[in-house]
């Protein structure tokens, strides 16, 4: 399985996040992270959250179609695996952001310019599961 260099989709995409983590602290005081965004739109406490958490999933669901608008062609996505791996996936994703109690959004972008303690152990953990799981994905498993 090859992966695809974008050197310049990714540091666009890069700007973009930053751009929009930097926005809503400077707006609204919050951190840009999509799991607790989501969580907390889901689980909604406070009434006066719902709104600007489900913008923000309502743009992320939205963008492929900006992206269209602008280049004429929809973003490609390949995903090699079946619908139940991506279910399977999503659950040990959900489950691992509840234990580390953020997800790579928010520790990594937000966490570690603000030089949380937190985040500063979240973000290698992150990093060294995804290296692990590449590695015995790719050549252990030869998927």
């Amino acid at each position: 399985m090859e992966t695809l260099f974008t050197p310049y989709a990714s540091f666009g995409g890069g700007l973009l996040i930053g751009l929009g983590a930097v926005l809503l602290m400077l707006g609204l005081g919050r951190i840009l992270g999509a799991t607790g965004i989501m969580s907390g739109l889901v689980f909604a406490e406070n009434g006066s959250e719902f709104s600007w958490r489900a913008a923000m999933i309502v743009g992320m669901i939205l963008s492929p179609g900006l992206i269209f608008l602008v280049t004429g062609k929809m973003p490609e996505l390949l995903v090699p695996v079946s619908p139940l791996m991506i279910v399977i996936g999503g659950v040990i994703v959900g489950f691992g952001a509840s234990l580390g109690s953020g997800c790579t959004s928010g520790h990594g972008v937000c966490g570690l310019s603000r030089m949380s303690c937190r985040s500063i152990v979240a973000v290698p953990t992150f990093m060294a599961t995804a290296a692990i799981t590449v590695y015995l994905i790719r050549h252990v498993f030869g998927a």
